[in-house]
């Protein structure tokens, strides 16, 4: 029975020992082997691997897949015209030297993404500070970003860091200046607003006169047109009542008589004053000559 719960002693033990001599290395991670403090290796392929157990040697995994540093914060910079702005960006970062970073902050990846965070800090402000609020929103952006990543690749890479990309997600004003940024706005649009309305009611002036000159013209030239058509229908009118009335002269002066008599004598209350033996009564006298008149 003793040597029985030997051989499982020994059996846990051998277990135990063989468990702390094997360790796998996930795809996604690199294994750093450390004895003592001291980096013995870096093992960066997958698999089952050995090591001694501890405390002669120790293992720590770091993440070798593409990470995110977004701070939950705006930083607050000073552009080239002495306006503040707040911007916000976001890094996409790997670890490309693990011993490296390993060395530099101890495996920590909180403390690493302080110090990344301090670098791009310092590069946004290297590019901000050179350019306008403009060029940093839309007229530069490019330019900025490529230099900050520039600038970010240069100082990650003594830190065992590659910088995938950098990208500014947001750039606005600081709420101080927002108010006044929206009147200068809406006095502008309001400037321009006015000055639409005044070229519109101008042109509106100018075709109106237009309108009012063409139908001036128009009728203009419609009562010449109309008056000359008139004349020459009166001038046909008086040469045909001259063909007319000249074959009985006589005739002609009874019709003229008794359009006068029906002119002066519209109603029964119209009255003349005139002498009796005038010239006008000269028909009413001599109702004869109407009818000598007829005959001839």
């Amino acid at each position: 029975m003793n040597r029985l719960i030997s051989y499982v002693i020994v059996a846990v033990i051998a277990v135990v020992a063989l468990s702390s001599t094997l360790f796998v290395v996930d795809q996604r991670q690199y294994a750093i082997v450390f004895a003592l403090g001291e980096v013995k290796s870096v093992i960066s392929e997958p698999g089952l691997h050995f090591k001694l157990p501890p405390p002669f040697q120790n293992v720590v995994f770091l993440d070798k897949r593409i990470l995110t540093l977004d701070t939950p914060d705006a930083d607050r910079f000073i552009t080239a015209e002495k306006k503040n702005i707040l911007v916000d960006a976001f890094v996409k970062w790997r670890i490309v030297d693990p011993r490296l970073y390993f060395v530099s902050f101890s495996g920590d990846e909180r403390s690493a993404q302080n110090r990344m965070a301090q670098i791009v800090k310092a590069s946004l402000n290297d590019e901000i500070t050179k350019r306008t609020v403009r060029e940093v929103i839309s007229g530069e952006r490019g330019k900025v970003m490529d230099g900050i990543q520039k600038k970010v690749t240069e100082e990650a890479k003594q830190i065992g860091v590659e910088i995938v990309d950098v990208r500014l997600k947001r750039v606005d004003y600081v709420e101080q200046i927002n108010a006044s940024v929206f009147d200068r706005m809406k006095s502008e649009r309001a400037r321009v607003a006015n000055e639409l309305r005044s070229t519109g009611a101008a042109e509106s002036e100018k075709i109106r006169a237009d309108a009012d000159r063409q139908r001036t013209v128009i009728l203009a030239e419609a009562y010449r047109d109309a008056e000359q058509i008139r004349g020459e229908g009166d001038a046909k009118a008086s040469q045909i009542y001259a063909q007319a009335f000249g074959q009985s002269p006589e005739f002609y002066k009874f019709y003229r008589s008794l359009e006068a008599y029906r002119a002066s004598f519209k109603t029964r209350n119209d009255m003349l004053v005139i002498d009796p033996n005038s010239e006008f009564f000269k028909y009413f006298k001599n109702p004869g000559a109407s009818g000598a008149a007829a005959k001839k």
